[in-house]
């Protein structure tokens, strides 16, 4: 069990069961073709989460005194495994990862796409290093690496697939996964703050340079809020430009009850939160929010065809 924590599994299912669900909920159900068979799709999720699982490890690593004070009970490293074994465990997941992307790209005739698994790998140890420790830069970064999860399956499994036949319908189907990209960026980001929110204080100690830590809790609190308006007004927005006008009841009703209530309950109790578990519940909710928007895209292919 240590060694499912040390990768943080929970989020490591949600990311693979995501990726499925944008192949399996909704590409096979396009009227187009795909580049990459089942097994070669497998791959490519397995290896997203190795490097993924990866990044989780190397931040588990440097970030043994900023846990030991934020989270002493959740202490892995140091603890139940130690520095040189999750070193070890670090470089095989990565290696892996970035092996399986090597030759998914020679598969699909795209050797040049192998840098994308090096890059990723290289960003997640750079974070865990010395990005994280930027304000606002190591946010970015976190939120971007997720939303580009969702990006790498166009990169892998439309683009090649890409003739002047259908150009304009993988275009199309493109810029849907980039919709969901920025969505997936937007509340991550937000979702990042709030997490320098929890653990402003083992962050302090440890001379972190977050954005709670320059300005404060209650001016971060109050930032992220008046943030926390944009994502709402443009989810509303789309949600009436798209599935309003085009008579989807079904992803309607779903994506006000599971993205906007939650994230209106989101903000309302972020007007009052100060507490380190009140961060930490905050924290919850979002990532729940990004878990259902990701997953609406289930509901929109499926609401599409019945409507039809």
């Amino acid at each position: 069990m240590k060694y499912l924590k040390l990768i943080r599994y929970q989020n490591l299912l949600m990311l693979a069961l995501m990726q499925l669900l944008f192949r399996y909920g909704f590409l096979k159900l396009q009227n187009i073709p795909l580049t990459l068979n089942d097994w070669q799709y497998s791959l490519l999720v397995l290896s997203t989460v190795l490097i993924a699982a990866g990044g989780y490890v190397i931040n588990n690593i440097f970030d043994q005194a900023t846990d030991s004070d934020n989270k002493p009970n959740q202490v892995i490293v140091g603890k139940s495994i130690t520095e040189t074994n999750a070193y070890n465990i670090y470089l095989v997941l990565t290696v892996l990862g970035v092996f399986i992307g090597f030759y998914l790209s020679n598969v699909i005739s795209k050797p040049g796409f192998a840098s994308i698994f090096i890059m990723i790998a290289a960003t997640l140890y750079l974070y865990a290093t010395s990005l994280k420790q930027m304000m606002l830069i190591g946010n970015v970064i976190v939120a971007l690496l997720l939303s580009f999860s969702v990006i790498i399956i166009g990169v892998f499994d439309l683009f090649p697939a890409t003739n002047a036949g259908n150009k304009q319908l993988m275009a199309d189907l493109f810029s849907i996964l980039l919709d969901y990209a920025l969505f997936a960026f937007i509340i991550n980001f937000i979702r990042e703050i709030i997490k320098d929110l929890e653990d402003v204080n083992g962050d302090y100690n440890q001379g972190m340079n977050t954005l709670p830590i320059a300005l404060g809790i209650n001016r971060t609190s109050k930032l992220v809020l008046v943030l926390s308006f944009i994502p709402l007004a443009l989810i509303l927005m789309y949600i009436n430009t798209y599935f309003m006008t085009n008579n989807l009841y079904l992803t309607t009703i779903y994506s006000l009850l599971f993205i906007v209530a939650p994230f209106l309950y989101f903000i309302i109790k972020l007007a009052s939160a100060k507490k380190s578990k009140d961060f930490r519940h905050l924290s919850t909710i979002l990532k729940l929010v990004i878990l259902f928007g990701l997953f609406s895209i289930a509901i929109v292919t499926y609401n599409i065809q019945h409507h039809a």
